[in-house]
């Protein structure tokens, strides 16, 4: 019941306690995360039809923080196989809406908006050649679709979704100071500047604005 199953995970996600999720998470299946894409988003989810197992009226909230893989070698139980929609959550959320011998419980949910405290966080990692942002604590719908920096002494440079909510770009930017716009699948953007100062390091977390 720790939820210590849930860290990492293929959004690039660290340590969710540490980030602010918590053990409020999801794992989507393949029809739900669309190659990652759907990273960060926030779920609202009840139980329903199964007066047996669920608890009458109880909702919970959670953020799509991993990927459930599908297993074609199965013939049942193939829940996270295209084209299932299921949410795998950890086992404290689970039995908020269940009982935990439930196991696979039908579910109604809808895409809300996710409550953040603070700024978006921006994880600096990668060397020299090869920088990687992990881009996380993403209010407004939560996702990113389009991620760009700009060093002090460059235009703006488009980043490349390397998995999940990482993003990479081979330009030179040690010793410049960095500004992002983060944009989200309803095409909003914000836009942090002078976020990391020039002297910033790699392994460094940084905060700007957010929706």
């Amino acid at each position: 019941m720790s939820g210590s199953e849930t860290m990492q995970g293929a959004c690039g996600y660290g340590d969710l306690f540490q980030e602010g999720y918590g053990l409020a998470t999801t794992a989507l299946s393949t029809a739900l995360f669309n190659d990652g894409k759907t990273c960060g988003a926030c779920y609202e989810i009840k139980c329903v039809n199964d007066k047996q197992w669920c608890y009458d009226g109880v909702t919970i909230q959670v953020t799509a923080t991993n990927f459930c893989p599908p297993n074609y070698t199965k013939t049942q139980d193939i829940w996270c196989n295209p084209p299932q929609k299921h949410f795998d959550l950890s086992m404290p959320m689970f039995v908020k809406l269940a009982q935990a011998k439930a196991g696979i419980i039908p579910v109604a949910y809808r895409r809300i908006t996710c409550q953040r405290t603070g700024g978006i966080k921006f994880e600096i990692n990668g060397n020299p050649n090869w920088i990687v942002v992990l881009v996380y604590n993403v209010g407004g719908v939560g996702d990113v679709v389009d991620v760009k920096v700009k060093g002090s002494s460059t235009g703006w440079i488009r980043m490349s979704r390397n998995w999940g909510q990482k993003w990479v770009t081979n330009s030179q930017l040690v010793g410049q100071g960095l500004s992002f716009q983060v944009t989200t699948s309803y095409g909003k953007m914000v836009e942090s500047d002078n976020v990391a100062p020039a002297n910033w390091q790699f392994n460094q977390t940084f905060e700007g604005k957010n929706f």
